[in-house]
C-alpha cells in the first residue's frame, strides 16, 4: 500500500523531530523543512498529500508558503500550526486554502485525528473522481463500437440528443446494445453526476411494478414493513431506463403517463404528491406502433415516450463492424481468461463474417468468449467457432459473400483452408467413408483421394471402410 506523504515545516528543531517520529510511527512517509524557502523547494520537486505548516517561519512566512503550495499543488492538504492563537491569522490562512489550523501546545491524539480525517476525506474524493472517470470512459460514445455508416450516423445522433432533456425511445432487436446506448446518453448529458437507474418492465411481477417505480408507505400491503423510495425518487435529477417498455401493464401505463405529464406521483399507500425531475429513456425490441393498433399499448404514452426514436441496426446490417467487434472481444476475454491469443485466423474471421447473428452483438460476444475459453494456441482458429455454429446453423444463404479485411487476404491459403475444412466436414458426416464424402462434395472418388493426400487427411481413416 502506498504511504501518504507528509511534509512537516517548523523552525523549531524539537517540534520537527517530535512530529517526524510520531508520524512515522503512524505509517506516514515524512519530509522535513525548517523554513519557508525549504518548503517552496520541496514542493517544487515533489508532491505531498498533506503539509503541516508553521505560520511563523524565517525567510518565507507560513501564509506565503501556503500560497506557493496551493499555486503548485492545489489538491495538497495544508494544516497550519501556530503558537499564537490569532483569529485573524487563522481566518486569513483558511481563506488562502488551509484545511484547518491547530495551536501549540496541542494534544498528540488531536493532531493524529485531524490528519487522519483530512487524508481520508482527500482519498475518498480521489476515489470518487476516479470512479466517475471510469464510468464516463466506459460509457463514452467511443465504447459503442463500430465504424460502419450506420454507426457513424448513430454517434452523430447521440451527440445531438444527449445534452437535451427530451425523452427517448430506443428500438432494436435483442442484443443490439440498447442499455449501453442509454447509459452513454446519460453519462454524456448534464445529468451525468446524478443517478442512472434501470427497470426491466418484463422482469417484475405486475403486482410489484407500482411499488418498484413509485415506492410505498409502511403498511401499504402485507410485506410493506417499512417505507421505501421508488426508482423515480432514487433517479431524481438523473435518468431512469425502462427496458422492455412494451411489457408494462396497461394500468401502469396510465400511471406512468401521469408522471410524464405532471412530474409527480404518490407512493403506494401514500397521500403526498412527490415531485421529481427525471429523464426517461425507454427501450423495446417490439413494434410499439403495432401494440398501439392492437390496444396493448396506450397511444398517448407512446407519443410521450417517442419524442426522439433511436433505431439500433442489427449486426447483420453492419457487417463491416464484425471484425472490429470480434477483435475487441478477443482482447477483452484473452485478458479476463489469462490467455495469450493475439489474432483471429483468416478462416475463423470468414466464418464470423458469414454468420447471420440472430442474437446480434451479444451473440458475437458470447461466441468469442466461448472460443477463447476453448482455444489452446495463440490464434483463434475456425475449429472452436465451427463447434458452436454447427449447433446454431443460421449461416448466410446463397453465394459466399467474402469480405476483404483492411490488411488484405492470402487467397491461396484461404482456398486451401476452406477446401480442407469442407473435406473434414464431409468425412465427419459420412463417418470416414470417402466415397460417400465425395458424393456429398459432388466430386469423383479419384479427385477425393487426391485432395485427401494433398492435405495429409488419409491418416487415421480405415481404408476398407473409407473407400466404401
Amino acid at each position: 500500500m502506498i504511504k501518504d506523504k507528509i511534509l512537516v515545516a517548523d523552525d523549531e528543531q524539537s517540534m520537527r523531530e517530535f512530529l517526524d517520529i510520531m508520524l512515522k510511527k503512524e505509517g506516514y512517509k515524512v519530509s522535513l523543512a525548517s523554513n519557508g524557502e525549504e518548503v517552496a523547494t520541496l514542493v517544487d520537486n515533489d508532491l505531498f498529500d498533506l503539509v503541516l505548516l508553521d505560520i511563523r517561519m524565517p525567510r518565507l512566512d507560513g501564509i506565503s508558503a501556503l500560497k506557493r503550495i496551493k499555486a503548485i499543488a492545489p489538491e495538497t492538504i495544508v494544516i497550519m500550526i501556530t503558537a499564537y492563537a490569532s483569529a485573524d491569522t487563522a481566518i486569513k490562512a483558511m481563506k488562502e486554502g488551509a484545511y484547518d489550523y491547530i495551536t501549540k501546545p496541542f494534544k498528540v491524539d488531536e493532531i493524529k485525528l485531524i490528519i487522519k480525517n483530512a487524508l481520508e476525506k482527500k482519498n475518498l474524493q480521489k476515489e470518487n473522481i476516479l470512479l466517475k472517470q471510469v464510468v464516463r470512459d466506459r460509457f463514452h460514445f467511443g465504447n459503442i463500437i463500430g465504424q460502419s455508416p450506420k454507426m457513424v450516423a448513430l454517434y452523430d445522433l447521440l451527440e445531438k440528443v444527449s445534452p437535451t432533456k427530451t425523452n427517448i425511445l430506443i428500438t432494436g432487436e435483442s442484443g443490439t446494445g440498447k442499455e449501453l446506448v442509454a447509459k452513454a446518453i446519460h453519462y454524456n448529458s448534464p445529468r451525468k453526476e446524478k443517478p442512472f437507474v434501470t427497470l426491466n418492465c418484463g422482469a417484475i411481477p405486475e403486482s410489484l411494478i407500482e411499488s418498484e417505480l413509485f415506492g410505498h408507505m409502511k403498511g401499504a400491503f402485507t410485506d410493506a414493513i417499512a417505507t421505501k423510495k421508488g426508482l423515480f425518487e432514487v433517479a431524481d435529477e438523473g435518468t431512469i431506463f425502462l427496458d422492455e417498455i412494451s411489457e408494462l401493464p396497461l394500468l401502469m401505463q396510465v400511471k406512468l403517463l401521469r408522471v410524464l405529464q405532471d412530474k409527480e406521483f404518490k407512493r403506494v399507500g401514500g397521500t403526498e404528491d412527490i415531485r421529481v425531475d427525471v429523464r426517461i429513456i425507454a427501450a423495446t425490441n417490439k413494434d410499439l406502433e403495432e401494440g398501439v393498433k392492437e390496444k396493448r399499448f396506450r397511444e398517448d404514452l407512446f407519443y410521450r415516450l417517442n419524442v426522439i426514436q433511436i433505431k439500433l441496426p442489427p449486426l447483420r446490417d453492419r457487417k463491416e463492424d464484425i471484425q472490429i467487434l470480434a477483435n475487441h472481444f478477443l482482447k477483452k476475454y484473452s485478458q479476463e481468461l489469462s490467455k495469450d491469443i493475439s489474432k483471429i485466423s483468416t478462416e475463423a474471421l470468414q466464418i464470423l463474417m458469414n454468420y447471420e447473428y440472430p442474437g446480434n452483438v451479444r451473440e458475437l460476444q458470447n461466441i468469442i468468449e466461448r472460443a477463447v475459453a476453448l482455444e489452446g494456441g495463440q490464434e483463434l482458429t475456425a475449429h472452436n467457432l465451427s463447434s458452436y455454429l454447427s449447433e446454431h446453423p443460421l449461416q448466410k444463404k446463397g453465394p459466399i459473400d467474402i469480405e476483404i479485411p483492411n490488411e488484405g487476404i492470402d487467397l491461396e491459403k484461404m482456398v486451401e483452408d476452406l477446401e480442407r475444412s469442407l473435406l473434414m466436414k464431409a468425412l465427419d458426416r459420412t463417418k470416414g467413408i470417402k466415397k460417400k464424402a465425395a458424393e456429398l462434395l459432388h466430386i469423383n472418388f479419384r479427385s477425393m483421394r487426391y485432395r485427401l493426400e494433398k492435405y495429409g487427411l488419409n491418416h487415421g481413416i480405415d481404408s476398407d471402410l473409407g473407400e466404401g
